[in-house]
């Protein structure tokens, strides 16, 4: 089991900076690459970014790269998406969710059904 605990959501300006953390106690979180997605207003969830097990890889979707950059402390067992020139487009419910690592590449990336565990969400809201 691995129980997944988002943080850091809130209210942030157009043009402003924020960063969310998932935490894990689980000893299996090695065993995962991490991903958010988030799911806005009347929007279906979809993918954000996500980082290899071992952080060498990181992996955006075209809405946020250049923008947002995904990383983790497995010391700390800990994902955190640093976002940037946050946009009114941005504001949603972000997840966190844990793949296994045997996917690799990126064909399961957006799929929502390859992902073992799952976050509550965080409501991150971006006033313009």
């Amino acid at each position: 089991q691995v129980q997944l605990v988002e943080s850091g959501g809130g209210l942030v300006q157009a043009g402003g900076s924020h960063r969310l953390s998932c935490t894990s106690s689980s000893r299996a979180w090695n065993m995962y690459r991490m991903a958010w997605f988030r799911k806005g207003p009347g929007k279906e969830r979809e993918f954000v970014a996500a980082v290899s097990w071992n952080g060498g890889r990181t992996y955006y979707s075209d809405s946020v790269k250049g923008r947002f950059t995904i990383s983790r402390d497995n010391d700390k067992k800990t994902a955190y998406l640093q976002m940037d020139s946050l946009q009114s487009d941005d504001t949603a419910v972000y997840f966190c969710a844990a793949q296994p690592t045997y996917y690799s590449g990126e064909d399961y990336l957006p799929k929502i059904d390859e992902y073992d565990y799952w976050g509550q969400g965080t409501q991150v809201t971006v006033s313009s």
